[in-house]
């Protein structure tokens, strides 16, 4: 099949463009001047016959005809890049994993050495990021004009255009505190008891209606109209958890970030009303390089380590749902 297509160049020239809306950003990731950039866009519009951006005066925007090219473009670079990658590195042997820190300091890094021991073929790289939470980034943290593949467990509602999507894990929060806390204020009865006590507030989220809430806790524990407002406010679900280490008062955990804490006893959970999240994890991979080795050993790995957990709780909770 025949294509009439514009140059290679042209069309690099655009989607840099586009994404930095820039066209001195996108000569500089291309290693080229702006006015080449702009030549080559300006050439591209002149052979599709539509203008791509609007040029005003102290900035750059798209058209409709950019907005709806935009994304295809992008998906065509990527499959591009999986095929050169494919062929300079057949044995996929590198793969690069994103996630919020809280996950991988918690809950992936601890278990890694299970995946080293069961693909060794595979070399594993870990980067925490916190634009893997939704709101604080763009889009899932991989970029295919990287050498290797790259995936990320995404802290979200799962939505993600242009990448294979699949639920890993659709946690619940519950009210942790330390030992020493709960030694130093006396037993807890009831989830009022609690009223009076400091309350360390997640604000990783940085949605306020997604962030859990202790209103909603107390709702659901059978104690209405508690002012639930008062406490230390951390960014970081992984400052909340050292907080509450540190026996600085109650927190809002989600449960799988605290089961080694719990089971260790470094952390008590005294009650057992959880949160709903109203955000799961999700293993996020660009489309075209899901068929990947080292991309599908890390899922399928991922999958077993999910089920043993969930596994494990339901042993220690008989009778209860189990939602993680």
């Amino acid at each position: 099949m025949t294509y009439r297509l514009p140059t290679l160049s042209a069309l690099r020239a655009f989607e840099s463009a586009a994404r930095h809306l820039s066209f001195k950003n996108a000569a500089a990731e291309l290693c080229v001047t702006p006015a080449a950039v702009s030549q080559q866009i300006k050439s591209l519009e002149q052979d599709l016959g539509v203008p791509l951006f609007r040029r005003l005066p102290r900035a750059l925007e798209l058209t409709a005809q950019g907005m709806a090219m935009l994304p295809k473009v992008t998906e065509g670079f990527a499959c591009l890049a999986a095929a050169v990658e494919t062929t300079r590195a057949a044995d996929g042997g590198l793969l690069t994993v994103h996630a919020p820190p809280s996950l991988a300091l918690r809950w992936l890094v601890p278990r890694l050495a299970r995946f080293a021991g069961a693909h060794p073929e595979v070399a594993l790289r870990l980067a925490s990021d916190v634009s893997n939470i939704d709101g604080m980034g763009s889009g899932p943290a991989t970029d295919l004009r990287d050498s290797g593949s790259e995936v990320a467990i995404r802290f979200g509602a799962g939505h993600y255009a242009g990448f294979s999507c699949e639920l890993i894990l659709a946690p619940d929060y519950v009210l942790v505190c330390s030992p020493a806390l709960l030694a130093r204020i006396g037993p807890l009865h009831t989830p009022a008891d609690i009223c009076e006590q400091v309350l360390i507030h997640d604000e990783s989220i940085p949605d306020e209606e997604t962030r859990p809430s202790w209103r909603e806790w107390f709702r659901l524990a059978g104690v209405p109209d508690v002012g639930a407002t008062r406490g230390p406010r951390f960014s970081s679900a992984a400052l909340v958890l050292e907080a509450a280490l540190g026996g600085q008062g109650m927190a809002l955990t989600l449960r799988p970030l605290v089961e080694a804490d719990v089971a260790s006893g470094r952390l008590v959970m005294p009650f057992g009303t959880s949160l709903p999240s109203r955000y799961a994890y999700y293993l996020v991979v660009p489309e075209a390089i899901s068929g990947r080795p080292a991309v599908q050993a890390f899922r399928e790995w991922l999958l077993r380590e999910v089920g043993v957990t969930m596994s494990a709780a339901a042993v220690k909770s008989p009778g209860d749902i189990i939602t993680f």
